[in-house]
């Protein structure tokens, strides 16, 4: 057996050279597993002076085999993206995901976290509504359960924030329409229900000013979560309005943008990167169904799966140690850029 001392199951499943949930799966059944991973796992519980202690963990702390999941509109397609990915991590290392939808109420939120506390989670991951949260209520929450921040991020709250990097979304459009055309107008919502929103319009900002352009700023009216609908009937006013000062038109997100899409279709606009065409429209998220709008929308996409994946780790992480950190970690993964016939 090797002297070599193994800390966690993270530092374990490199050694196996499988995955941190393999390895978790493997422990909570071996027969869950493949054949071939079995034997792998168990050579190195024969090499290595190493056995988990889950179990106990769950038991002095009186913890189920749940893991929540909490998200702000469950309606919105990211957001039921990114929930399909966490489950099916969670459900591949032995855990049974509980997915909860805030509905955008603040008061929704602190009521899908008691019930998560009367379940005894083993962790919780959790998309906060962001500037609208109980901010003492979710602090308290994240000190008394394990718990990974993502997608929104409250600063100073929680261990671990996990989520994209907004401004670079923006950033990366900017430069990109910029380098193609005529440079891009910002068309948000002037009372955005996601707080990335206000990160990403700093990002247009800056990300103009390198460029040498003057920015320009359209603020769609209209509050919730009806972005396609908000987008529509908005995009409609900004077209009548005569405020566009450039033929290209950077969203806020993709559901605005499928809105605008559908306004540019009702004007009579031709959307596209032909010579023929009026307008170019780009969004932000990488929605599930931007490749199927009509023109397809060139947008940057979220990197749903490391983001889920990085969450899960770090959730089990915390969960094996029982402990917290020390210190607030961050984790922001930047966007890639899909370019499609809409711009």
């Amino acid at each position: 057996m090797s002297a070599e001392k193994i800390k966690n199951m993270e530092e374990f499943a490199a050694k196996c050279g499988v995955s941190r949930p393999t390895a978790s799966k493997y422990f909570n059944d071996p027969n869950s597993v493949r054949p071939k991973t079995r034997l792998r796992i168990e050579a190195a519980l024969e090499r290595y002076n190493y056995r988990p202690n889950i179990y106990a963990i769950n038991q002095n702390r009186r913890l189920t085999k749940t893991i929540g999941i909490v998200v702000p509109y469950l309606a919105d397609p990211f957001f039921a993206e990114i929930a399909r990915y966490l489950e099916t991590r969670c459900i591949e290392a032995g855990y049974s995901p509980s997915l909860f939808s805030s509905h955008g109420k603040p008061e929704l939120e602190n009521d899908n976290l008691d019930t998560l506390r009367s379940m005894k989670p083993a962790g919780v991951l959790f998309a906060p509504l962001g500037r609208s949260s109980d901010r003492e209520f979710v602090a308290q929450f994240c000190q008394d359960v394990p718990t990974v921040l993502f997608d929104s991020n409250i600063d100073g709250v929680g261990d671990v924030f996990i989520g994209s990097d907004n401004p670079q979304f923006t950033s990366l459009m900017v430069q990109y329409l910029c380098r193609t055309g005529e440079p891009p107008c910002f068309f948000e919502m002037k009372t955005p229900p996601n707080p990335n929103a206000r990160k990403r319009r700093l990002g247009y900002l800056d990300a103009m000013q390198k460029q040498g352009h003057e920015p320009h700023i359209f603020e769609a009216q209209g509050e919730g979560w009806a972005l396609e609908e908000i987008g529509h009937q908005e995009g409609i006013r900004f077209i009548d309005s005569g405020e566009m000062q450039t033929k290209t038109v950077l969203c806020s997100n993709d559901r605005l943008a499928i809105g605008f899409l559908a306004a540019c279709y009702q004007k009579g606009l031709r959307v596209g990167i032909t010579e023929d065409c009026d307008l170019r429209v780009a969004g932000l998220d990488g929605h599930p169904f931007s490749s199927y709008t009509c023109p397809s929308l060139t947008t940057v996409s979220h990197d749903y799966e490391a983001i889920s994946e990085r969450s899960v780790e770090t959730l089990f992480t915390m969960i094996e140690n029982d402990s917290s950190s020390g210190s607030r970690r961050e984790k922001l993964f930047e966007g890639k850029l899909l370019l499609r016939s809409s711009a």
